[in-house]
């Protein structure tokens, strides 16, 4: 496609504007400038609407950003309809324990405010989960007793790093024999991301997973940088009990991880236009752009994404982490996306990608 010298002239931003109306006529949907809140509201139901496609009834969940359930100012709403027709339910973390500190109660003010939110998801029909942090037993217990009293499933973590199956309580509360084949049926559940230095094999640790009779086991799809495989995976889909359950996969969306399969070493000096800072607080986590065409496919798109690999690994849907990343952008540019790049325009420039990324924040 040759450019016009007049349009070469132009500074790069006017050029990547051109480039995109051009080749497209107009913007695409995605491409318009919208706020950090509507862009991961979207990137959740494009991955939603591309999991359905060959697994229909994949369970969608997102982890905290729960303010993305209203599109107003606070839990009032109005409700974002759509975000919550994508999403099958939706997680809390700390909501009356481990907030700011580990086995100590949230403060009442936090809880309400999170709890307004989670009510206003739960009214449109999206099952609220929540894992609160505590050890002592007499906080486990009432951590079980105010989500149950809200309507909320809930699970109380001895550990933060979830890398244990607690032996207290000794059955998981409100355990039943019936079948679980959806989110709404559902009592409780277990959330388990780092089991590797507990289990010196993959078969002890299912064997254990096996012998519980959690409604919902919610896990990483990897064992020691393996993915489960579809047997696997189909195997933990029974309760010890003999009830059916549901199995869903960790993956975080809001920041990218140096362990995961897709990472490249070369990102480390020559980093991608959407790869941003690393988490101070987490080493080798690193935000993301998530807006950002790049970071989107490595997600979903194809059998090769995250999502993709999944989808075929057998699982009954993903839980997904990092939605509150808008909040870091938010707190550092403002509420609105930088309005000089649109979604993908970026890919159109090809080595010259790397030059642009300053338009983006």
């Amino acid at each position: 496609m040759p450019v016009p010298v007049a349009v070469r002239r132009l500074p790069l931003f006017f050029l990547v504007m051109w480039m995109a109306v051009t080749i497209h006529g107009a913007f695409p949907p995605a491409a318009q400038a919208e706020t950090y809140r509507q862009a991961m509201r979207q990137f959740v139901q494009d991955i939603a609407a591309f999991a359905r496609t060959s697994a229909p009834g994949f369970l969608i969940i997102p982890q905290n950003g729960v303010e993305l359930f209203s599109l107003g100012q606070d839990s009032t709403g109005p409700l974002a309809a759509d975000y919550a027709a994508a999403v099958s339910g939706t997680g809390q973390e700390s909501l009356f324990y481990g907030y700011p500190d580990d086995d100590q109660p949230t403060a009442d003010d936090v809880s309400a405010y999170l709890a307004g939110y989670l009510d206003l998801a739960k009214n449109a029909g999206v099952p609220p989960l929540v894992a609160d942090y505590c050890a002592t037993h007499a906080k486990m217990d009432d951590s079980y007793a105010k989500n149950a009293a809200r309507g909320y499933v809930s699970f109380a973590a001895p550990r933060r790093d979830l890398d244990v199956i607690p032996d207290y309580p000794a059955r998981p509360y409100n355990v039943h024999q019936g079948d679980v084949t959806s989110l709404s049926a559902a009592k409780n559940l277990l959330y388990l991301l780092s089991p590797d230095e507990g289990y010196a094999t993959v078969e002890a640790y299912l064997d254990d997973l096996r012998n519980t009779d959690y409604d919902l086991i919610i896990m990483d799809a990897y064992f020691a940088d393996a993915m489960l495989t579809p047997a696997q995976v189909a195997s933990l889909k029974t309760k010890k009990n003999g009830g059916t359950r549901l199995v869903a996969a960790y993956m975080s969306i809001g920041e990218a991880e140096v362990y995961r399969d897709y990472w490249q070493a070369a990102w480390s000096t020559s980093p991608p236009p959407w790869l941003d800072a690393e988490n101070p607080d987490w080493a080798g986590n690193y935000k993301v752009r998530y807006w950002m065409d790049g970071w989107r496919r490595i997600i979903f798109g194809d059998a090769d994404s995250y999502i993709g690999k999944l989808v075929a690994a057998g699982f009954d849907g993903t839980y997904l982490d990092i939605i509150d990343a808008f909040e870091y952008y938010e707190s550092r540019f403002g509420p609105n996306l930088p309005d000089a790049t649109p979604v993908g325009a970026l890919l159109l420039l090809g080595e010259d990608a790397d030059a642009s990324a300053s338009l983006a924040p």
